[in-house]
């Protein structure tokens, strides 16, 4: 069983960054795809960004190409989104999410089999 907590969430400013940490426990990190996803109030959740165990294959939703950056740490078990020039409509609840196996679709929730609790960012205007 894996177990993902999530940090660094908070409240800032448009324009401003953030960066989230999810930190990995319980299972075989390295093998693992690691995406981030996010929830907003009456929305759907949505993939934001994903990364192969490698890091070999990485992908991001269009609308935060360009502003954030996932990268990941087999060592420490750690995967991070770094998150810049952050809008409003990035406000939601961000969820780190693992993927075991092989053949993944970084975009598919259904792909990922562990889930953190989220962290709250809030952009204001």
């Amino acid at each position: 069983q894996v177990q993902l907590v999530e940090s660094g969430g908070g409240l800032v400013q448009a324009g401003g960054s953030l960066r989230l940490s999810c930190a990995a426990s319980g299972g075989a990190f390295s093998t693992y795809a690691m995406g981030w996803f996010r929830q907003a109030p009456g929305k759907e959740r949505e993939f934001v960004a994903g990364i192969t165990w490698n890091g070999d294959n990485i992908d991001y939703v269009n609308s935060v190409k360009g502003r954030f950056t996932i990268s990941r740490d087999n060592a420490k078990n750690m995967v991070y989104l770094h998150m810049n020039s952050l809008k409003p409509e990035d406000t939601a609840v961000y969820y780190c999410a693992a993927a075991p196996g092989w053949g993944i679709d970084l975009q598919s929730s259904y792909d990922y089999n562990y889930w953190g609790q989220g962290t709250q960012v809030t952009v204001s205007s």
